[in-house]
């Protein structure tokens, strides 16, 4: 029986906590102007990490804003006794060096893990294997980078592989069609890409009801990734938190 976590996103673009849909950046909604309260409403509800990413950063267009926003994310999270994990353009080691530092528990290479893999390689001797993820971020059958804008030949399962030859542990792993449209998550890839790569895999895109987090958890997973429905107010966190078994 895995631990299994539900993490609360919140997504930041110019300091402000926002969605997109399908990683559209023309397709956004922005729900709050003060990432450090949606972190604090989070947190008060029992979450014990928080999923941050830097959209800035992903798309490689200035992200000072967001950076003063993770900040107090951190603080929030510091304070509470909770955890955060982030991605988002973390391209190199003094960013991994940077955001460790900041207390951040886990920091997500996505980009940099499909172009560059030994840099996570590099990682995880450094910090070890649980304060390391790398995101899948797949469409028809290949993974993309650069905020999910630009293509690659990478497949997933044959990428998986080979970071878990490398040391890798943890990854996330989001199916970009669901992302941001409230059609379910897609627990059966998920699933598979799992059992194929023995990595520990956290399900992202399109959670939308109590039912799509027990499935992952019933499937073995490892957590769920939730964003659109809880801002929508589609679910409640307090109950799917209640999901949470153990924690890492």
């Amino acid at each position: 029986m895995t631990d299994f976590n539900v993490f609360p996103a919140i997504d930041l673009r110019g300091g402000q906590v926002v969605r997109l849909r399908q990683g559209d950046p023309d397709h956004q909604t922005t729900y709050d102007h003060h990432p450090g309260i949606i972190a604090r409403q989070w947190l008060k509800q029992g979450a014990q990490w928080l999923h941050v990413v830097n959209l800035d950063g992903a798309f490689g267009e200035e992200d000072n804003p967001n950076q003063d926003g993770i900040q107090k994310i951190v603080k929030e999270a510091h304070q509470a006794g909770a955890k955060v994990q982030l991605g988002g353009g973390i391209r190199s080691r003094e960013d991994i060096d940077r955001l460790l530092s900041l207390g951040i528990q886990r920091v997500i290479l996505g980009t940099a893990a499909a172009q560059n893999p030994e840099l996570v390689e590099w990682a995880l001797v450094h910090y070890g294997s649980d304060r390391i993820v790398v995101g899948v971020d797949a469409r028809g059958g290949k993974i993309r980078v650069q905020g999910w804008t630009e293509g690659t030949a990478l497949e997933p399962l044959g990428f998986g592989r080979m970071l878990r030859k490398r040391g890798l542990e943890w990854s996330v792993y989001t199916d970009i069609t669901r992302d941001g449209v409230g059609k379910g998550l897609n627990v059966e890839a998920a699933r598979i890409f799992q059992e194929e790569t023995v990595l520990n895999v956290i399900a992202a895109g399109g959670v939308a009801s109590l039912d799509d987090i027990r499935a992952a958890r019933d499937a073995g997973l490892w957590g769920v990734i939730i964003g659109r429905a809880l801002y929508e107010k589609e679910l409640d966190l307090a109950r799917a938190l209640k999901f949470n078994r153990g924690g890492h």
